[in-house]
């Protein structure tokens, strides 16, 4: 399978390079194939295929919107035990699409079921006959246009024909660039544990740029282990690790009607068996699980439309955690402390206007706010100490912290999103140009 490098040599990423990504290799049960199905103007990967040639236990968490797209209703609607064939398309979101774009997943699991039928007979000592409703969507791209049902079908047998039952780093660059769209940069993670004396792999990519908002966002993340773990734990494990990860970044505060995590267990090492995800056994595979997850999540935000900072807000000593992420979000989402970012202005005042618009109360005889180690505002009042100099001197970091204590209790929350400079508006203007 050869690599079509047309999506990272024409990305607007600076200085980006194959080694600067991890090394994901070889993941027992899980084959890779990506190709190009003309769907977009340019010669690019567009259409990606995950083959579980055993089948895999999984679970997802979609968007909170709406309005969802016709892949998301097929995933739901979708009551099996286990996973055959994962497949996502770019540059349309089959949004809004209706019976069609429906209809259109229906005739492709159709096809794909008999493809990999074919390819279970070739392959397989023990051959299986593949149910279409085995088969999950993922869609991403432009909401309203006719789902390019043609297109797509006709490269299913080509995708089919290129499944490679080994993986390399270069099959996951590619695969993770194939599923992109207005990202500059690829977004793989792996993580390495144990569950009790086995060695368990761990592996993620994901795509998302803009219309990002936590319960995701036009985020797809997809990840893959080894494991042997139930439909059950698995939903139980991504339900606790998706709080502080996708759930806590945004770029621009819209939530997407595509939005999906999905986790994958391939059960093709003997671990112990987990019945319940406060065994002691999973904790490691729960705290890898984690970093995979908060480690894509970052990645997304960086990779943030027109994005020049990426911006962690930590609000801490808030009565509950409820409140600290709503005075997080109040700080990340608004355009005026994000555009201040942009220009490198320690404009706190507008850090201060978040706070107080987002709702919970505060203690302002005690509020403080910090910009990375610089005391801006303590005990309710601006630092003594306060230096504009060396505050515009830290603006020009490429990682900004900001640091809110409340006072009004012991929980906090970290939130995490990007400047909102003018390349935003430029990438946003002309999207389906």
């Amino acid at each position: 399978m050869g690599i079509n490098f047309t999506n990272f040599l024409s990305s607007q990423s600076k200085n980006t390079k194959m080694m600067d990504f991890q090394d994901l290799d070889h993941l027992d049960g899980l084959s890779i194939s990506v190709l190009s199905a003309n769907l977009y103007k340019t010669n690019r990967d567009d259409l990606s295929m995950f083959y579980f040639r055993n089948g895999a236990n999984h679970a997802s968490i979609y968007t909170q919107s709406k309005i969802v797209s016709e892949n998301i209703k097929w995933n739901l609607n979708q009551n099996t035990k286990k996973v055959i064939c994962l497949i996502v398309n770019t540059r349309n979101a089959n949004a809004f699409t209706g019976t069609h774009g429906y209809e259109s997943l229906k005739k492709l699991s159709d096809l794909i079921s008999k493809g990999l039928t074919e390819k279970q007979k070739q392959d397989e000592e023990f051959p299986r006959k593949i149910n279409p409703k085995e088969i999950l969507f993922g869609c991403t791209g432009t909401i309203g246009e006719v789902f390019p049902f043609e297109k797509i079908s006709h490269q299913i047998p080509n995708l089919i024909s290129r499944i490679r039952y080994t993986q390399n780093k270069f099959i996951w660059m590619k695969a993770a660039l194939g599923i992109m769209t207005t990202d500059t940069k690829p977004k793989i993670a792996m993580e390495e544990c144990k569950i009790g004396s086995e060695k368990i792999k761990i592996y993620g990519i994901a795509k998302g740029s803009g219309m990002i908002q936590p319960d995701m966002a036009t985020t797809l993340a997809y990840i893959f282990t080894d494991a042997s773990l139930s439909n059950d734990i698995l939903s139980k494990l991504l339900k606790k690790n998706i709080l502080n990860t996708f759930n806590a970044i945004s770029c621009d505060g819209d939530t997407s009607t595509n939005d999906m995590v999905s986790i994958f267990a391939t059960n093709s090492i003997n671990n112990s068996k987990i019945k319940s995800i406060n065994d002691n056994k999973i904790k490691n595979f729960d705290r890898a699980l984690n970093n995979v997850l908060l480690n894509l999540a970052k990645r997304v935000v960086a990779d943030g439309e027109g994005a020049s900072k990426f911006i962690s807000i930590n609000v801490s000593k808030c009565k509950n955690e409820i409140e600290a992420k709503k005075i997080a979000f109040s700080i990340g989402n608004s355009p005026l402390v994000k555009t201040a970012i942009a220009g490198e202005d320690p404009n706190w005042g507008r850090i201060i206007m978040a706070i107080g618009k987002a709702g919970p109360k505060i203690n302002l005889k005690k509020l403080s706010i910090k910009f990375g180690n610089l005391k801006i505002v303590q005990d309710g009042k601006l630092y003594q100490n306060y230096n504009e100099v060396l505050a515009a001197k830290y603006m020009k970091s490429e990682n900004i912290e900001i640091s809110v204590e409340v006072f009004t209790g012991k929980k906090d929350f970290t939130a995490y999103t990007m400047d909102l400079t003018k390349k935003y508006i430029d990438i946003n203007a002309d999207y389906r140009s």
